[in-house]
């Protein structure tokens, strides 16, 4: 099977050796995004505005593999303080709602990269025909 390196401009670069995306077949697999500002790398202040930028970022991942919301089957949402999950909540539902909720795993981590309080993660499937 060919797997395909993706890198998104419109993204936080990567802070270690990894990409973006790897599409392998039509499945696309992410790393896992941070709530950081795309041109500075710098974190967004709070949980809520990292939840939201994390998120953004996913979707620029997303888009730059040719995929969307919609096409994400599973999500795994790692948190610094599972006290964060209704605001996270919150926030991730302005992004998968009706029809487009994708499988999700939440669990809490002891730290994220870089100090950051939520990572998102997806795994996306290429629509057919």
């Amino acid at each position: 099977m060919k797997k395909t390196a993706i890198n998104a401009a419109k993204a936080p670069a990567a802070v270690g050796p990894y990409v973006h995306a790897v599409q392998a077949g039509d499945m696309i697999f992410t790393s896992g995004s941070l709530g950081m500002d795309p041109q500075s790398g710098a974190l967004a202040e709070g949980v809520e505005a990292q939840a939201r930028l994390a998120l953004q970022n996913l979707g620029a991942i997303l888009e730059a593999a040719g995929v969307g919301f919609g096409d994400v089957v599973k999500t795994t949402v790692f948190l610094a303080d599972m006290n964060d999950f209704a605001a996270v909540n919150a926030i991730y539902s302005e992004f998968f709602s009706g029809d487009s909720k994708p499988a999700r795993s939440c669990v809490q981590v002891a730290q994220l990269p870089k100090g950051g309080l939520v990572e998102v993660e997806a795994i996306a499937v290429r629509p057919c025909c």
